[in-house]
Order: C-alpha cells, then structure tokens, then sequence
C-alpha cells in the first residue's frame, strides 16, 4: 500500500481545489525525510505528524563509567531531559505563537508537530536548531498467516508448566536454582495488557499485597486518539488502566510471568514483575507511540504526568519486550527510535526484540527494532516440538547494519498464553512475537539468580549466546554458511535458559 493509499484509508487526504492550488509547495531540502516529502506530493496540508528533530542532541557516553544501573538510569534520564528542555524553548515560542499543536520528546531531542503545512515545513527545515524533518507512518502489527501446522495444539497443558517453558530449561532452573524471576520487573510495550487476568493479575506490579490496585508509574497509554479507524478500540483512549483491544499485549505477557496458581503455568518467570505501555491501536502503532512508550519507560511517570518533570527512572523496569517492527515498505527509514534504543542501553534496560515474521528469505531481519545489531538482543522462533526454526522467522544478516541475526532462537510456534477475557489460547498464536517473551523471561531468571548482571546488556547477550544449543542449517544468508555457529538463521542456536544460569553458578546439576 502507497502513501495516498493509506491515508485515503483513513479519510486524511482533503479534498484538491482552488485552496490547494493556490499552496505553497515544499522545498526540497535535504533536511526533510522522504516519507515527508512524500506526503506533501498529493496535499499541501497533512493531518499527521513530523518530527522536528534538533541539532543539538545529548552525549551519553560517560553513563559507561558509572557502576550501578541506577546511577545510570539517574544520569541518562537527567542528561536528556536537561538538553531538552535547555533548547528545547525557541522552537516552543515559535509554535507556540503560530498556535500549533506539538508534543515535546526528550528521549531524542525533538517535538512532534501536528498537521503541518507545506509552509510551515519548510520555515521549520530552514532553522539552524533543525537537523531533520521525520515522518510518522501507521505501522501494522504482523503475524504469520495461519496454516494447519500452525494451527497444531499439540503440547497444550493446562495443568502444569507449557512444553515451551520445559523446552528451554526454565522449569529446570525453578527447580535448581530456585529462582521465578523474584526482584525483577519487565515491560510490555504492546498493544496492552488485560492486567486482571487470573495468570497476571498477582505479578502486576499495581497489585499490592493487600489487594489495592494503583496504576500510576506502571502503565501508560500512548495512543490519544484513533489511528487505525478500520476498527474502533474497545479500549478508547487515554486510559488510566490497563487495558488490550487486540490480545497480543496479553499473550506475550502471559509467556513471560503468567501463573494462575491453579494449573496455567504459561510464564517463564511467573514471579518477576510487569509494567505495560500501549503502543498500538488495534494493532497499529506509528514512531510517535513507540517512542512514547521509550520515554515512559526510561523514567515512569504517574497518570496523566510530565515526562520531563514527573519520570521516576528508579521505577524503570529491567527488561522490556518489543514483539514488533517498522518496515521500510510502510514509511520507516528505519533509525526512527535509534536514539531511544541507545538511551535504554546507556540506562541498563535490555530491550528485547522479536526478529519478525518475513522468513524464509535472507536478510528478512528487515525492521526496527530487531535490526539494530547490538542493541538489542533479537529473537527467532523454532517450533519446540521439533527444535526446527519456523519458516516465517525472518533470517540475517539486518537490513540495517549488516550484523548477524537473530542473537538465539526461541518457542514461537503455536504458544498456549493468557488472552482477553481471563482465557487461555494457543492456535494460531504463532510468530517472532511469541518467542521474545521467552527470552524476557530468561532474562528475568538469570537477573533473578544473579543480580550482579543486572544492566550489564553485553554480558548478559553474551551468556545467553554462549549458552544457546548451536543448530546449523542448509540455509546461507549473507555470505555465512549455516554450518556456521553463529548463523543467520538460527543465530548462536536454541535458547536454554538453564544452562545459561548455570554458567553463573559453577553447579550444574544433571
């Protein structure tokens, strides 16, 4: 779908007549993305977002030197917010004074503007406090289409740990090392949360012993109003609790904590803790909510809060599941949230990010934020009952950078987790999207048993690497012979989250 496709199909492009002829064109500078000028090819006048990225942006480097991930967290969140409020007035006056709707970001220095025109656009690029113009496309959340392999039940237990959990040694390490993830909070950024289901509820970090609930500093809604009009949310928006108008928010978080305590045991670390942000619309997200959704995270904020006044990084989860992308074919250049994955590592936030499901091809790693090799660790899915990669996982090296990909491989095939309405499914929930959870919450057993690794990200994708079951495959992507360990489809091999913990402990049992 083109541009003009998609905005005709949510009723954004005006009508064309003498106001429009009469418009004033946009310039071409070098400034502006080309999603922009895109845009601005069928209109003068867009009902949508740019970003005004400034110049002058925030050095984090000296978060290396300090020990602690809170004193990271302190100083990244600080540093930014700073900058941005340090330079941020200018380009606030201007708006300000034209009677322009905007939003201020900190994460990357930068505001969001709403409906700009052509005009407006070309006064903002030509400002020296300017650096780039950035587009805000609609950004569908991919899943594999569903087949009779897929949509296989088999391995479906509703009276004690998944297959997948065993598959991958968590029920080992519960045993073993007598570790559930306790001491660690890890994040959703999804499309919610229904935070009361019976498998999530008692790890909800707004559950307090007694009972009461308090949702400040522990979600955010990041979609304001409706983006995707094809289907209205029965969420609405804005809201001051969680909520999930999709189910996949649900699913992923029921794979890294969910227990019921009567038999659902569909969680890798069923007692770490979980915060959520929502990012998507029914399914659709855009660069606007993802960033948002950074924000929140890198420095949580009450309901209805000031991200640059009222962030608390203290309350900043450890991990935080990303189950999907901004493809190229939708508008993404594709280093629109770069900064806030750089900022999250600077803070000791691992950001875990499902590869994607445009396997089988090479170079199918073709999305942020999976293909930012480094920073995050990307996740492939296998089918665990047959340890065989799926065919949909998308495959190395990025798009992006050339770097090998996935990091490990993990349960992506027909996973059993929560869904809305306090249920329990398994068909068709099949993807990248199911297999990150996996290693969120290994992530939240390793932290859990050793709290020295806690925002030490390298290390800990290391171990995870160095631990993996190796797989080779006939499949050579990228000029790397799948016999090779690591490989672009598999990456360093199957996630075995026990051996990994065992690495630390120096006794590993049989």
């Amino acid at each position: 779908m083109n541009i003009k496709q998609l905005l005709l199909s949510i009723g954004i492009i005006a009508a064309m007549g003498a106001q429009a002829a009469t418009a004033s064109t946009l310039t071409l500078n070098p400034k502006i993305d080309k999603f922009v000028q895109d845009q601005f090819k069928s209109d003068q006048a867009i009902k949508s977002t740019v970003f005004v990225v400034l110049a002058d942006q925030a050095d984090l480097n000296m978060a290396d030197s300090l020990a602690s991930r809170e004193d990271k967290s302190r100083y990244v969140y600080d540093t930014l917010r700073n900058k941005a409020l340090g330079t941020q007035g200018p380009l606030v006056d201007f708006l300000q004074s034209k009677k322009i709707k905007f939003r201020q970001f900190y994460i990357e220095n930068m505001i969001a503007v709403e409906n700009p025109t052509a005009d407006l656009i070309n006064t903002l690029a030509s400002r020296p406090d300017v650096a780039r113009i950035m587009g805000n496309p609609l950004v569908k959340l991919k899943l594999p289409k569903a087949n009779a392999t897929l949509a296989d039940n088999t391995g479906s237990n509703a009276s004690g740990p998944e297959q997948n959990l065993v598959r991958i040694g968590a029920t080992k390490v519960w045993e073993n090392y007598r570790v559930r993830g306790e001491g660690i909070v890890v994040a959703g950024q999804d499309t919610g949360v229904q935070w009361d289901h019976p498998a999530l509820i008692h790890q909800y970090r707004g559950t307090s012993a007694n009972g009461t609930v308090n949702h400040n500093y522990n979600w955010h809604d990041a979609i304001h109003g409706p983006i995707n009009t094809a289907a209205k949310s029965s969420c609405g928006y804005d809201t001051q609790a969680p909520c999930d108008d999709y189910g996949h928010g649900t699913h992923t978080m029921g794979t890294i904590v969910g227990d019921d305590g009567k038999g659902n045991q569909i969680g890798v670390a069923p007692k770490a803790q979980w915060m959520a942000c929502k990012n998507m619309d029914n399914g659709v997200g855009s660069p606007a909510s993802y960033i948002e959704c950074f924000e929140f995270f890198l420095a949580p904020y009450p309901l209805k809060g000031n991200p640059m006044k009222d962030g608390d990084p203290t309350k900043a989860p450890h991990i935080i599941n990303n189950s999907w992308g901004c493809t190229k074919e939708e508008g993404c250049k594709g280093d629109e949230i770069l900064p806030s994955l750089q900022a999250m590592k600077k803070a000791g936030i691992l950001v875990v990010a499902s590869a994607g499901n445009e396997g089988p091809g090479c170079s199918s790693i073709d999305a942020p934020p999976a293909w930012h090799t480094g920073l995050t660790l990307a996740v492939g899915a296998f089918n665990h009952r047959n340890d065989t990669i799926a065919s949909f996982s998308s495959r190395g090296p990025s798009l992006f950078d050339g770097g090998t990909g996935p990091n490990i491989a993990a349960p992506g095939v027909t996973i059993r987790s929560s869904v809305p309405g306090s249920r329990y499914e398994s068909a068709m929930w099949s993807g990248t999207s199911m297999a990150g959870p996996h290693a969120v919450g290994a992530a939240a057993l390793l932290w859990s048993y050793n709290k020295n690794l806690i925002g030490k990200i390298d290390q800990t994708i290391s171990i995870f690497e160095k631990s993996a079951e190796p797989k080779t495959t006939s499949e050579n992507c990228g000029g790397l012979p799948g016999s090779h360990i690591p490989n672009n489809t598999y990456g360093s091999g199957l996630l075995n989250v026990a051996k990994a913990v065992c690495s630390q402990s120096g006794n590993c049992p049989a």
